[in-house]
């Protein structure tokens, strides 16, 4: 009341400046509203003023706007009716952010910021301190359940889990053990921080039973209506409950206002000490009601106006001067003279909603809700002992939304000194890598449980480990996944360049046995190196064991006809296998979880197992045949080497199929080439470099009559 009165003393009497009102004086209605009924009364009166027909003679005395009330709970009914007739109000104390509503209060103002950036500031300071385990307790009143409802919707956003939510009821015999039930709960729980969204009224009647309990060392966060509010702090044995950190509307000192307040007080001092019928009974013994206490009453006595709450003096100065500001407008005043007019409120109302002005280095106007652009001062208690001092340790601004605040200038609970920040968590953040599997109903509590290999967290999905791309893999507890290997035999590669020089060499000798036994195609040792006589084992064995059948597969062509079986069923197996499903390059991505292996297709498939089967089939024949020849002539023995070709062939081919089953790689490759070319190198050097050397360097035994020879001597000694 006392800066209502001061800011318009200060614009009527304008002074040190230009004025804001010329020849204009303003006036003021005050009307006691210490209860809703109170305040919906003086809001019928206000509009009974406003009738045509009002006993209220000159209309220059008829209020133009309305500046209160001092909660929320007694603006609502007042800011609907008088938003019927566009009467403006601007209220420094209703917070709720339901009074934004255009559409239900179309003349309701405010300088004091709406609930709604309170809440955001509060949501900041829990996301700040990472504390996501907390208990909502708010008041049974429109001011607490609202924010309640307001925070436990933004805390979902942010991943902050609610764990106990309460409402502080009015205190009475049946509520008080509701009350003491709260506090239990709240120890339940095991949170360390607990959020009031509560009136300092209410919230003076549960503290008690906190301070009962003995519940210490806790974080408390505090709205601006008691955070700051000696109502609270002088609660006994308050200061052991722990850290208290506040929202707190901004408050800038008005020039001269302190100076004001004495001089009223001391003048209503001197007017009870004067005055003998003041009455003797509104501050009875045991009478705590300030709101039934007239301020003469307070006078006399002694009652330090520092007591009181002045956080919303600043906030009526604010709203004085915005009503002045629209007057200035309508009045048409930037002439230095205003016109002589009366001005209904309906028309005041646009020019509140355009004013914008500087007071006292503070930015003043009306968002398009009727809210104010200013933030929040961040306070926390610092006790001495039993004495209380406030320091600011941050700033919230809502637009944009920023947060500013200094850790180490606020003390932990525990000790004075302690700068480390308490947590108030369900459970503590997993390891890099490892899901959450949630316990319960609520994602703050959770167990960790690694990620497999070939998979990894993602960061915004943190209960899901999720599966890598193919091309990709990630060991077990892995945030992110890793390009694989390329395993592949380069050209370039050393292994490489020798596999083609050894190539090289088994080219260079295949053809130059290829072109002596083709210049020496029609001799004996040609003839049986690729002849009717190659068969020359099976001839032998077939005729001595066999007369008769020897007989007929010598004259239906047997020996032509067994290499033409032979070659074509190998044809019948190798080109459709090829010709269906030709080897291409491929990825085997399974082999090895990191590496991905390039190679030929079809290395394993089922064509390629019946030739290798197939193959296998004619090599152990063949070495049974090889055995089988060990007795007969010297010029037809080779079976010795015949059957060390066929043992290096099938040592290299066994080795290969072995490696490949346990390792893959370019090694792999290399191994699989150097099979290929030993085996040749075995069958080439087993069989046909032996007849290569006969017909180079020992002709003599390549002829008709050598060969002749050596079978007489054969049969003569098997007679």
């Amino acid at each position: 009341m006392q800066a209502m009165r001061f800011a318009v003393e200060e614009i009527n009497n304008s002074t040190g400046r230009p004025p804001l009102l010329p020849g204009v004086s303003l006036g003021y209605q005050l009307y006691d509203i210490c209860s809703v009924p109170a305040s919906i009364l003086a809001t019928l009166d206000l509009l009974e003023q406003q009738q045509p027909d009002s006993a209220e003679p000159n209309a220059a005395q008829r209020a133009v706007a309305l500046i209160g009330p001092d909660s929320s709970s007694k603006s609502f009914t007042p800011a609907a009716l008088l938003g019927a007739y566009m009467i403006p109000q601007i209220s420094y104390e209703a917070s709720s952010e339901m009074l934004s509503n255009k559409f239900l209060y179309p003349s309701f103002f405010r300088t004091i910021p709406s609930d709604k950036n309170q809440v955001a500031a509060m949501i900041q300071l829990l996301v700040h301190f990472r504390w996501t385990w907390i208990a909502l307790l708010g008041s049974d009143n429109a001011y607490g359940l609202q924010g309640m409802q307001s925070l436990s919707q933004q805390a979902a956003h942010h991943h902050i889990c609610i764990a106990y939510q309460g409402v502080i009821p009015t205190l009475s015999k049946e509520t008080a053990q509701t009350m003491r039930t709260m506090v239990e709960n709240i120890l339940t729980t095991k949170v360390n921080t607990i959020v009031v969204f509560s009136s300092k009224s209410k919230l003076s009647k549960f503290f008690p039973f906190v301070v009962e309990r003995n519940m210490t060392g806790k974080v408390w966060i505090g709205t601006e209506d008691w955070s700051v509010a000696t109502l609270i702090s002088e609660i006994r044995g308050i200061h052991t409950i722990g850290t208290v950190l506040g929202i707190s509307v901004k408050y800038a000192s008005i020039s001269g206002f302190e100076e004001f307040e004495k001089k009223v007080a001391d003048a209503s001092e001197q007017e009870v000490f004067d005055t003998q019928e003041v009455s003797n009974s509104s501050m009875k013994p045991g009478n705590d009601c300030l709101q039934s206490t007239d301020l003469y009453s307070l006078a006399r006595q002694r009652f330090s106006l520092d007591n009181y709450d002045i956080t919303s003096s600043f906030n009526v100065y604010k709203a004085v001067y915005a009503v002045a500001h629209a007057l200035h407008k309508a009045l048409g005043c930037d002439s230095g003279e205003c016109h002589k007019r009366a001005i209904q409120p309906w028309q005041l109302l646009p020019y509140l909603k355009q004013v914008r002005f500087s007071l006292r280095n503070t930015s003043m106007y009306f968002d398009q809700n009727g809210d104010p652009p200013t933030g929040y001062d961040i306070v926390t208690w610092i006790w001495r002992g039993t004495d209380l001092s406030l320091r600011v340790v941050g700033s919230f601004s809502p637009d944009p939304i920023t947060l500013n605040i200094d850790a180490d200038q606020i003390e932990w609970p525990g000790t004075e000194t302690s700068k480390s920040v308490p947590l108030s968590i369900c459970s503590p953040a997993c390891p890099p890598g490892h899901r959450k599997l949630l316990r319960g109903q609520h994602t703050c509590c959770f167990d960790c449980q690694a990620c497999p290999a070939a998979t990894f967290l993602n960061k915004n999905e943190s209960t899901i480990c999720q599966p890598c791309v193919k091309e990709q893999w990630a060991p077990p507890s892995s945030e992110q996944c890793l390009n694989r290997t390329v395993l592949l035999l380069a050209w370039d590669d050393p292994l490489s360049v020798a596999l083609l020089f050894f190539l090289a060499v088994c080219l260079l000798l295949i053809s130059g046995s290829a072109i002596v036994l083709l210049l020496n195609l029609n001799t004996p040792v040609a003839k049986s190196a690729g002849g009717r006589t190659c068969l020359v084992v099976c001839i032998f064995k077939l005729a001595s064991k066999l007369p008769p059948a020897y007989d007929r597969w010598a004259k239906k062509h047997g020996p032509e006809f067994t290499i033409f079986l032979v070659s074509i069923t190998i044809l019948l197996i190798s080109v459709p296998h090829v010709g269906l499903s030709p080897p291409q390059p491929s990825q085997d991505l399974d082999f090895y979880h990191d590496s991905i292996v390039l190679e030929c297709s079809n290395t394993i498939s089922p064509g390629a197992m019946l030739e290798i089967a197939y193959v296998s089939l004619l090599s152990v024949l063949c070495f049974c045949f090889s055995y089988m020849g060990k007795d007969l002539p010297a010029n037809y023995n080779e079976a010795k080497c015949i059957t060390f070709s066929l043992m290096v062939y099938m040592i290299s081919w066994i080795s290969f199929f072995t490696l490949y089953s346990i390792s893959r790689g370019p090694f792999t490759i290399a191994a699989q080439v150097f099979a290929t070319l030993l085996s040749v190198l075995a069958f080439l050097g087993g069989y046909f470099l032996p007849k290569v050397y006969i017909i180079l360097l020992q002709p003599q035994m390549n002829t008709t009559a050598h060969f002749q020879n050596c079978i007489q001597m054969y049969t003569m000694s098997k007679q």
